[in-house]
C-alpha cells in the first residue's frame, strides 16, 4: 500500500502502461507485416524456392502477434494490480484511471483475434 499521497505515482504508472501499449502494438504490427511478407515471397519467388520461406513467415508473424497480445494483457494486469495499492488521495478527483488498462485489454483481444484469423486463412 502506497502512503505517498502523490498523484505523480499514478501518472508514472500510466506512462509505463503507455510504453507497454506502444510495444504491444509494434509487435502486433510487425507480426502482421512478417506474415504478409509470405504472400510477397510466393509471388516473387519461383514455386520450388518460395514455399518454405512463406510457411516460416506465417509462423514467425503469428508468434509476434501472439507475443504482442500477451504483452498487452500482462501489462494491463500489472497496471490494475498497481492501482489496487494506491490510496484514494493519489487519484485526482473524477479521474478515470482504469481506461488505459481496458483499452489495452481490447488491443490484446483484437491481437489474438487477428492471429486466429490469419491462421485460419493460411
Amino acid at each position: 500500500m502506497s502512503d505517498l499521497k502523490d498523484p505523480r505515482v499514478l501518472f508514472a504508472a500510466e506512462r509505463t502502461l503507455l510504453a507497454w501499449s506502444r510495444t504491444s502494438l509494434a509487435l502486433i504490427a510487425f507480426g502482421f507485416v512478417v506474415e504478409r511478407a509470405g504472400i510477397l515471397i510466393r509471388l516473387v519467388s519461383p514455386a520450388q524456392h518460395g514455399a518454405g520461406l512463406s510457411g516460416a513467415s506465417l509462423w514467425f508473424g503469428l508468434a509476434f502477434i501472439a507475443l504482442g497480445a500477451a504483452v498487452a494483457a500482462w501489462s494491463s494486469r500489472q497496471y490494475l494490480r498497481l492501482l489496487g495499492t494506491l490510496t484514494p488521495a493519489e487519484f485526482p478527483p473524477g479521474y478515470g484511471a482504469r481506461w488505459g488498462a481496458w483499452v489495452n485489454l481490447v488491443v490484446a483481444a483484437l491481437g489474438a483475434g487477428l492471429a486466429v484469423m490469419l491462421y485460419r486463412a493460411a
